[in-house]
């Protein structure tokens, strides 16, 4: 099927391009297609968005993917284009190749890449959404072209991502009534050759083709990754959040810079598992008790924010004299854990998971534990604001903390 649906996109299409990111399915798909491209005397050219923050596997392979021989021209792109980041509470965007974060860049600028200095898009925008940017690019092939059509291939699958393939695809005009098309205008047509394909087609064609591959997935599955769940993900959207503790651990000194570059890329790795930012109640290891995980995630902020480990120290402490002055409780009584039942009970609903589970969930003015937003809590997170600027991740998922959020920004910008 495969083999069809590209002889039909270079017979109905002078000119094509792949989009690619150096993921399994967009590599197997450009690399099959270069064999049938190869069969039929046609080139193509290659659209790549490198986000500055990728793994260094990544960038190998797609170093490997340069090499085709049916390349017309790759457009490696390294643009200053903004992308949303799920793990911070104030750089809620960060910008790709900022010229002005040169010095803590995750990787040098690639010598023969598309950037600010020898752009060839006129209409791009300084720090536009990559989303904008990537509507853009067709149209400038268009003109360069001078067509009046073209194909853009995209290895999206809907075994992976059916949720964004429908949001791509379904229900959108088609071209020629093929299924696998999206007419995003009539010049414009949008194609997803491996569509239908499962994971296993994938790795098989790799085997049987003996395809290059990008070996992040070799290290997922000495991982104990399944295929099934490998993805090669950018470390601050939210959909990859789940993903960011892989990224330490695959490539650690990659790791260390993107830290220091992405705003709130740590809190995302330490917390990315629980109910604040991931899909799990809680990442305690069966070894520690509910005890020693809190002073886990306390030393573990702290490592990540001195200030915002105080805060809690401090809010804890007061939680912890409360206890003592009314129901004499004092440290050394509080049980590892309470059922919930017993929990209500007046004077018991103290215990070392509820504590644990407030830090695992970053949750700022601690309301599991019965407080309110302070006086002391707002001078707290504007004075780490002025302090560290993006590098919190406060949890904003209460309207009161996105008021919050909404309103220190504001008077971040009138003193700016």
């Amino acid at each position: 099927a495969y083999i069809e649906r590209m002889n039909f996109i270079f017979d109905e299409f002078k000119y094509i391009y792949f989009s690619v990111s150096a993921g399994k399915d967009s590599s197997v798909m450009v690399q099959l297609g270069n064999k049938i491209a190869k069969e039929k005397n046609r080139y193509f050219d290659i659209f790549f968005i490198d986000l500055e923050a990728q793994y260094d596997a990544t960038i190998k392979h797609m170093e490997e993917l340069k090499k085709l021989s049916q390349i017309r021209r790759f457009y490696h792109i390294c643009l200053p284009v903004n992308m949303s980041n799920a793990n911070s509470i104030f750089q809620t965007h960060w910008e790709s190749w900022n010229v002005e974060k040169k010095d803590i860049w995750v990787r040098d600028m690639p010598k023969d890449s598309i950037n600010i200095n020898n752009n060839i898009f006129k209409d791009f925008i300084e720090g536009e959404e990559v989303e904008s940017f990537m509507l853009k690019f067709p149209k400038y092939l268009i003109d360069y072209h001078k067509c009046d059509k073209i194909a853009c291939l995209i290895g999206i699958r809907a075994d992976e991502s059916l949720n964004r393939f429908r949001a791509i695809a379904f229900g959108k005009s088609k071209y020629k009534s093929r299924v696998y098309s999206t007419k995003i205008t009539n010049k414009i047509i949008n194609f997803y050759p491996i569509y239908d394909w499962k994971t296993q087609d994938i790795w098989g064609a790799i085997s049987k083709f003996n395809l290059k591959f990008n070996k992040v997935y070799e290290m997922l599955y000495k991982n104990g990754i399944s295929i099934h769940e490998q993805r090669i993900c950018q470390p601050y959207g939210a959909d990859q959040r789940v993903s960011l503790n892989q990224w330490a651990k695959l490539e650690p000194e990659t790791w260390a810079k993107v830290v220091n570059r992405v705003s709130g890329a740590n809190f995302g790795n330490i917390y990315c598992k629980t109910t604040l930012l991931g899909h799990n109640g809680t990442e305690k290891p069966n070894r520690m008790t509910w005890q020693e995980y809190f002073i886990f995630l306390l030393e573990s902020l702290g490592l990540y924010s001195k200030q915002l480990m105080h805060h809690y120290i401090r809010k804890i402490k007061i939680y912890f004299k409360y206890y003592k002055d009314n129901y004499n409780v004092g440290i050394k009584d509080i049980p590892d854990v309470r059922l919930p039942k017993e929990a209500k009970q007046k004077g018991k609903g103290i215990h070392w998971k509820k504590l644990a589970k407030c830090i695992e969930r970053n949750d700022y003015p601690c309301r599991s534990l019965e407080y309110g937003l302070t006086i002391s809590d707002l001078y707290e997170i504007r004075k780490m604001r002025k302090e560290w600027g993006g590098m919190l991740g406060i949890q904003t998922v209460t309207k009161e903390m996105r008021n919050v959020k909404e309103k220190i920004e504001k008077e971040n910008e009138n003193e700016n």
